[in-house]
Parts: structure tokens; C-alpha cells; sequence
């Protein structure tokens, strides 16, 4: 019975025997891996490092090659993942396109363009001092890499990082998330029709793996997911001093001052937080509003709820549903935390939560201490913009942090006098789409960033390297060193 329990119950009994049968297929035949033992995690960093040695991934052509097949691989498995995508939690097509399988072509359109100039050394200027040199600073790979993703966005959040290590030239075993077992399922057959075993493989499993996984020695961690795992996952990398980035998540604020077109405004909030059922890291997790507009304000974000979803959300195809059972009854906890709005329709036969609103919530509320991730927007008022200021600073730091106002100083104010992972000024979430634009939290929510160069960036120790000529030895910097001191303070100056 703990077998069938820990896929949920979205797998038939024919389809849980095909996947223990799978469990049985050795490292030399498949990328998938399944439930792995202590022993196979360490056989396989092991294999994956004597590949890494033989220096194949080093070559920068190497590395365009296969970000090509990859490129190639997601477009043949198109329809396959959007229907996996579906499958796990009723994601529309239009958004599993546009938040997952685009995002990821676009990822790899963007590196593949730069890549040889990313992993081109970059000079640096050297003081005189130790002239004549040459300075340079060399992007290389750390080596073999652990990118462990969450069920939200299953394919993105996995294979998004996994570009840049790839084009940093590292090798990777990735875990995508259990919880999503649809979209796991195809990523592993999507790796093994591009990519050897030893440079890069799919482990599949649940809490168990992750461990046996995170035992091991790593030379980069990628971590997606909630901040109380992030930590242990910390922890399993400070056993190795293994650098990391850890992509977590927090409850993101979104301001709303007086001075905003309230149609747009509206528009662009709503799209932010029920975007996937609210089950995304950046969405706007509470709404301060100032509370001039609180009535048309609400009233413009009903009115657009229904524009966005019709009359009945549960019937819209472009609204998903909860991923699982447990998250569905703990998000159907916080509809008595306040007064809705809108929605608080539930079904728990289909994981099915109305997009809600909500108003009249105290602070020490569960929906206000927790990470809601999922579609239920409390609006919280102020009467000074420095009182929301001071409400969100007295929390965690958040992964994003939204402001809409016309009013540049009211931008400049809260921008200013906040910190966050990143965000944005009249809408939300849309920053992570800009390839220039690095991805990250700070604090609780997270450490480091990626996403285009920021991604190879994240994969590469930056090696910096002094190289001198034979001639020009100056006697200056050798002993013995009387009478040289006040010469060389007069060059330093």
C-alpha cells in the first residue's frame, strides 16, 4: 500500500508495476533512475565524474551540440509534456506553452545565441605594480551538478537551470519532482533520447531519494523549492562546502497606491496571482491597498476575476487545479481567515479552489504568516504608504515585490525602502522573462540567480589566472626591501 500511496493516486496499478519494473534497468542501458539506493547515487556521481575528466564537456562545440539536440528533443516532445502538464494538475495549453515549454525554447534560443562569448575569457586590468601581466578571468565548469526542482512549474523550474549547466559544460543528474509524476515521467524519457547516462540522468523518487541524493559529493547544488527544505538542503551541502543556489520562495507583497489606471492594475494582479491557480512562487501573495480605492479597486478585480474565467472558474479550461490532496486541504484552511470577496468555491474531488479574494484579514491570520501558493489573494489597507512599507519590513524578505502607482515617488519610495529578490513596477511576475535580469531571492528567499548569462554565471567558477612574462623582472619586490618602501607608496599614491 505505501507503494501506490507515494504516487498520490494518479497512477493506475498497471502503471506502478511498469514503473518498478523500471527500477531494475542499470545505469549503462537508461538515464532513468528510480527509488536509487545510497550505493547507485554514488556509483552514478561517480560514473558522471570520470566522464566529466575526460574533458568532452570542456569543448564549448561540444556543449552547443547538445543544447541543440535538447533544443530539438523538447520540440518532438511538445505535445507529450503540455499533455503531462495537464495531466498532473490541469494546466491549460496556452499557459503550459507560455510558462513552461516556451520559456524553456526561449532559455535555450538566448544561450545558444551568446554562448561562445559568455564562455570566452575576460581580461582584466592588473595594477602596475605587477606589470608587465595580463589578467584574465576563466569561466569553467564546477564539474557534476544536482538540480532538484518542485512540482509547480515541473518542467521550467527543472530544466531552465539545467541549460545553464549544460552550457557551462558541467555534467547534471536531475530530480524532477514526484508530486507532478506525469511531467517526471516524460522529462526522463526526453533526457534518455538525447543524453548518455554518465553526463546526464534522471533520478526519479520522493523524499527518500532526495536524501540518498543529497548524501553524496557534489561540485553544484540547484535547489527549487520551499525555505525549510532550502535549508536542509544547506545543511547536506555544507557537509561537502559545495556552492549552491537555492530558489525559494516567501510571501511576495503587492502595493496598490491611489494614483494607478484601476482597469490595468486590476488586470495585471489578477493575471499574477491566478496565473497557474496561484501556485507560483512570485505570485502576488497579499495585496496592501491604499485605502482610497479599496471599493473600486475590489470591485475592478471581481469584475476582471470573471472577464479572465467566466461565471464558473471550474469550468474555465485556463484555470488549473491544486496538485494534491494535502495542498488542497491546507489552502482550503485559510478561507476562514477573512471575509470573501470573491470565489471560496471548493471541491476536493477535483482539487478545485475558486480564484479568491479576500478582505477584512487580521495579520497574525494563518493566510497571512504562511506562503499561500495558490488562489487565494488576501487585500490588506493602509492610509500611508510608510505604514505598508513598514508591514513588509518587519517580515522575511520576499522573492518578489510588486508596486503600482503612476506616481514616481510613491515607486522610488517603496523600492527604495524595501528589499527583495527581485519585482515589478506596474505588473507582476513578468521580470523573470527578462534574460538580462538575474533570478533570486535574498534571505528566506533564497541565495543566488539565474536565468540567461545569470544561469552559466551560476554553473561556472570563475578562475582568474596572472600571467607574466620572463622579462621585466623588477628587483623591487624582493628582498631586501630598505629604501624601497617610500618609492613604492609614491607609485601607489
Amino acid at each position: 500500500m505505501k507503494i501506490f500511496d507515494r504516487f498520490d493516486g494518479t497512477l493506475t496499478r498497471k502503471q506502478v508495476i511498469i514503473s518498478l519494473r523500471s527500477i531494475m534497468v542499470t545505469l549503462s542501458t537508461s538515464a532513468i533512475i528510480e527509488d536509487i539506493s545510497s550505493e547507485a547515487a554514488q556509483n552514478l556521481v561517480a560514473k558522471q565524474r570520470e566522464f566529466f575528466e575526460t574533458r568532452q564537456t570542456k569543448d564549448v562545440e561540444f556543449r552547443i551540440m547538445y543544447l541543440r539536440k535538447l533544443q530539438e528533443a523538447i520540440r518532438t516532445h511538445e505535445n507529450e509534456i503540455l499533455r503531462a502538464l495537464y495531466n498532473d494538475f490541469r494546466k491549460g495549453e496556452f499557459e503550459g506553452y507560455v510558462s513552461e515549454v516556451g520559456f524553456v525554447l526561449e532559455e535555450l534560443k538566448h544561450t545558444l545565441k551568446h554562448i561562445r562569448s559568455w564562455a570566452k575569457p575576460k581580461s582584466v586590468s592588473s595594477p602596475i605594480v605587477v606589470a608587465p601581466a595580463w589578467a584574465r578571468v576563466y569561466p569553467v565548469p564546477f564539474g557534476v551538478s544536482l538540480i532538484i526542482s518542485p512540482w509547480n512549474y515541473p518542467f521550467q523550474l527543472l530544466m531552465a537551470p539545467f541549460v545553464g549547466a549544460l552550457a557551462a559544460g558541467n555534467c547534471a543528474v536531475l530530480k524532477p519532482s514526484e508530486l507532478a509524476p506525469h511531467t517526471s515521467n516524460v522529462i526522463a524519457k526526453l533526457v534518455r533520447s538525447v543524453f548518455p547516462v554518465e553526463y546526464v540522468s534522471v533520478v526519479e523518487g520522493g523524499v527518500a531519494t532526495n536524501t540518498r541524493l543529497l548524501e553524496q559529493k557534489w561540485d553544484y547544488i540547484f535547489f527549487t523549492g520551499g525555505t525549510e527544505v532550502g535549508r536542509i538542503v544547506a545543511q547536506a551541502a555544507a557537509k561537502h562546502l559545495t556552492p549552491t543556489t537555492l530558489e525559494l520562495g516567501g510571501k511576495s507583497p503587492c502595493f496598490v497606491d491611489k494614483n494607478v489606471d484601476l482597469t490595468v492594475a486590476a488586470r495585471r494582479v489578477v493575471w499574477g496571482k491566478f496565473l497557474n491557480a496561484g501556485q507560483t512562487c512570485v505570485a502576488p501573495d497579499y495585496v496592501l491597498l491604499d485605502k482610497a480605492i479599496e471599493e473600486p479597486f475590489l470591485a475592478k478585480m471581481k469584475e476582471t476575476v470573471r472577464e479572465f474565467y467566466g461565471d464558473n472558474p471550474q469550468q474555465s479550461p485556463d484555470f488549473p487545479r491544486i496538485i494534491n490532496d494535502r495542498h488542497f486541504d491546507r489552502l482550503a484552511g485559510y478561507l476562514g481567515d477573512g471575509d470573501v470577496y470573491v470565489g471560496g468555491e471548493t471541491d476536493a474531488a477535483e482539487r478545485y479552489i475558486a480564484p479568491t479574494i479576500m478582505r477584512n484579514v487580521a495579520p497574525e491570520k494563518r493566510v497571512m504568516q504562511d506562503e499561500i501558493f495558490g488562489p487565494i489573494l488576501p487585500v490588506m489597507t493602509y492610509s500611508r504608504v510608510e505604514e505598508a512599507i513598514e508591514f513588509v519590513n518587519d517580515r522575511s524578505k520576499p522573492l518578489a515585490l510588486y508596486v503600482f502607482s503612476e506616481d514616481k515617488t510613491i515607486q522610488r519610495k517603496v523600492m527604495e525602502n524595501t528589499l527583495s529578490g527581485g519585482g515589478c513596477i506596474n505588473d507582476t511576475v513578468t521580470h523573470l522573462t527578462v534574460p538580462g535580469l538575474p533570478f533570486g531571492g535574498v534571505g528566506d528567499s533564497g541565495i543566488g540567480g539565474y536565468h540567461g548569462k545569470h544561469s552559466f554565471d551560476a554553473f561556472s567558477h570563475k578562475r582568474s589566472i596572472l600571467s607574466k612574462p620572463s622579462f621585466g623582472d623588477l628587483k623591487m619586490r624582493y628582498a631586501p626591501y630598505a629604501g624601497k618602501l617610500s618609492f613604492l607608496r609614491k607609485i601607489i599614491g
